[in-house]
């Protein structure tokens, strides 16, 4: 089965804890901590694999969750890092955060690698936090949470030359006389249900590699029939080829065919109108194509190259392929995907950064403290141990939680929540 997108989770490794733990040898005096730090968890990384040419393998399993980093030891031996979670993926995915929208990774070559979820870092041991005024403290950190996101993976096709037009215009034929491709061939409509790939060599030894998609119809790019679903994997081609059955068979007019196979890549994308196309008049060994040919020329207003061949008869099919290796030779390298018309901003320095934390009042007269940095110091704290505990409470008030939290009105006694623990406001 052919699938080409899906969506997953993928979590990195927590890591691992660091350790409260102190030297204690004979006749050594005042030993001093020996905690050792946690190690990191484990990265989620997609790597491409020149086998792959689908996302079945991902219909199945959607959940990825690296391996935590191992926890500090006594004296001062640090946690092993866990190894990064290698996940598989075909060339030509592209990884878009499902939150954001935004492009995480686009993966064209054999052997690169996108970090998806990032591995948290192993938390500190009680070595870490001795000071001259505190040499033995009973502290240590909780590893970092491994970031965590829900992604969605498109697969679009790595072809040069892309096949479009009507369903039972010959596509299919095409691509398996030109090639050793073998796709299904039928007398019906949607025959081609799935991408088929060929590689096509020309006369003079050129090749480039021919996509097969299937058929379009009016309406495609708001999801009419089955050729929605494919137009992604047109963005990818460098020449675009039309294929039009000149024969009119379902007494349809070429031209017409051609316009709307055009207005629907024009409303997909309309980057794709830019991209060198050439027609092909199919099936000129019916009768009326001739005919056919010759009022398409004159309804025709652009300068785009003309092929008459016959898929069935192999005739017309060497100087077409010339014309798409000659065409492939001029075409520019288009981007993979459209780039962020916004500009990227800079951070600087002198700039205010983003509130670390937001404060809102529950029904149950609560009050909820948010942010992603005071979530992260809490999942690191061990509330186990009252000096990390103390540690925490000072965290907060060197971010401005107790402040903010005054300004709201809480009063002494009063219940904050953060993520589902609850604490007392104390004044």
């Amino acid at each position: 089965m052919f699938v080409d997108k899906v969506k997953i989770y993928a979590k990195g490794g927590d890591g691992g804890n660091g350790q409260v733990s102190y030297r204690r040898e004979k006749y050594v005096p005042d030993g001093g901590p020996a905690g050792g730090d946690g190690g990191r968890g484990a990265s989620v990384v997609f790597e491409v694999e020149e086998g792959l040419r689908t996302l079945m393998d991902f219909r199945y399993n959607r959940h990825f969750k690296a391996p935590k980093g191992e926890n500090g030891r006594p004296k001062n031996q640090h946690g092993k890092n866990a190894d990064d979670m290698i996940v598989k993926v075909p060339p030509g995915t592209t990884v878009v955060d499902e939150l954001t929208g935004q492009i995480i990774a686009d993966l064209t070559e054999a052997g690169q690698k996108a970090v998806i979820a990032k591995g948290g870092r192993g938390g500190r041991g009680n070595t870490r936090f001795a000071t001259p005024a505190n040499p033995a403290p009973d502290t240590a950190e909780n590893g970092e949470p491994g970031q965590e996101r829900e992604v969605t993976l498109e697969l679009k096709l790595l072809a040069d030359v892309g096949l479009v037009g009507f369903p039972s215009v010959g596509k299919s034929t095409l691509l398996s006389v030109v090639s050793a491709a073998k796709p299904k061939i039928g007398d019906y409509h949607f025959t081609t249900l799935a991408p088929n790939l060929g590689v096509v060599e020309t006369v003079d030894h050129r090749s480039f590699v021919m996509a097969d998609l299937p058929g379009l119809i009016e309406g495609a790019h708001e999801g009419t029939g089955l050729g929605h679903q494919f137009l992604r994997h047109i963005e990818r081609t460098r020449v675009i080829v039309h294929v039009i059955d000149m024969a009119a068979m379902e007494e349809r007019d070429p031209y017409q065919d051609y316009l709307s196979i055009q207005d629907e890549l024009k409303q997909y994308n309309l980057r794709l109108t830019e991209r060198p196309k050439v027609i092909v008049a199919n099936k000129m060994d019916m009768p009326d194509a001739s005919d056919n040919l010759e009022k398409f020329r004159e309804q025709l207003t652009e300068d785009t190259p003309i092929f008459p061949v016959s898929a069935l008869t192999k005739d017309g099919l060497k100087s077409l392929l010339s014309q798409i290796a000659d065409e492939l030779e001029q075409a520019p390298e288009f981007p993979l995907y459209e780039e962020d018309d916004e500009e990227t901003r800079v951070l600087y320095k002198h700039e205010k950064r983003k509130e670390p934390f937001v404060i809102t009042r529950a029904d149950d007269g609560v009050y909820d403290v948010a942010g992603v940095e005071l979530e992260r110091i809490f999942k690191m704290t061990d509330f186990q141990r009252d000096e990390s505990v103390r540690r925490f409470a000072r965290q907060l008030r060197k971010m401005g939680v107790d402040a903010a939290l005054r300004e709201r009105g809480a009063q002494h006694g009063e219940l904050v929540r953060i993520l589902n623990y609850e604490f007392e406001f104390i004044e």
